[in-house]
């Protein structure tokens, strides 16, 4: 053991510090996951039974230390039922990397080498942003997944794939309320309409305001467990929303949605050019006068 300091009659070691500190990155990303769902309150409901057994085994209550001792004995199997969408969250949280999407490491390794950006993904926005206008004013009901890195294959593959290049018209016919593929989402990547009807993960948030229905729990779930952006268009009342991160944005206008799909896609390339420039000018040696 590689040995750093005492503490009283307590050796630490550089080793123990390393570990505490990925148990507490470990703690945190695990109540991020848990924040503002009722998972926190059972999770604390099972830590507080558990420090319950810690008290009856040491002041030797047989009886009861017994029963909380059966219990405790299938923990791990406890844990998984009781926490399962918080442990597909955190697996969904470590798969959704562009390394590890689309089942091909080889390829996404390769493309993050490659500029991401794509010309297309402008060339997409006028035909969407006017299906969305009319959808508003019709107060007709829609949900939009938008995607730059991948096509999302797994929420894809729960509706039905269209692989169709994106149209004004296209939209308006899927979201006809008399159409059999208006009731889900459509996931678009590029410049293509990859599917529809597709069914999106659910958020479990309970500060979710009660005007909201399923239609955005299902927007706010997807952006918590992908890198997406969701806009939604509400059958009620034509309101437009967009979700990115866990986050809303209320009442927008047609301009704001596409001021917003445009800059989701340029982040990528926005970012790298800033990259660039912050590395040009580190290179730059200052002139001084003699």
């Amino acid at each position: 053991m590689i040995l750093g300091f005492h503490i009283g009659f307590l050796e630490i070691s550089w080793v123990d510090l390393i570990d505490i500190f990925f148990v507490t990155v470990l703690l945190y990303q695990v109540y991020k996951l848990m924040r503002g769902s009722v998972a926190i309150k059972i999770f604390l409901g099972f830590l507080f039974l558990y420090l319950i057994y810690l008290v009856v085994q040491a002041a030797d209550m047989e009886l009861v230390s017994i029963i909380l001792g059966q219990f405790m004995g299938v923990g791990v199997i406890a844990v998984i039922i009781l926490f399962q969408q918080e442990i597909r969250k955190f697996l969904l949280l470590l798969g959704k990397t562009t390394i590890f999407e689309e089942g091909n490491i080889f390829k996404n390794v390769k493309s993050l080498w490659k500029e991401k950006f794509d010309e297309n993904h402008l060339s997409i926005l006028t035909p969407i942003v006017d299906a969305i206008k009319t959808m508003s004013g019709a107060n007709t009901g829609a949900l939009i997944v938008f995607t730059r890195d991948s096509e999302l294959k797994f929420f894809a593959d729960s509706g039905d794939r269209l692989e169709a290049l994106v149209s004004k018209r296209l939209i308006l016919a899927i979201f006809n309320k008399l159409s059999p593929l208006h009731d889900g989402a459509i996931i678009v990547n590029s410049n293509k309409i990859v599917a529809a009807r597709c069914i999106l993960p659910v958020s479990e948030r309970d500060d979710v305001p009660a005007m909201y229905g399923l239609r955005h729990r299902a927007a706010l779930g997807m952006s918590e467990n992908t890198d997406s952006l969701v806009v939604i268009v509400s059958e009620e009342t034509g309101q437009l929303t967009s979700a990115r991160n866990g986050e809303f944005e209320h009442n927008l206008s047609t301009k704001e949605v596409k001021s917003r799909i445009a800059d989701y896609f340029m982040a990528d390339k926005r970012r790298k050019a800033s990259s660039k420039e912050e590395e040009t000018n580190s290179n730059i040696t200052p002139i001084t006068e003699a």
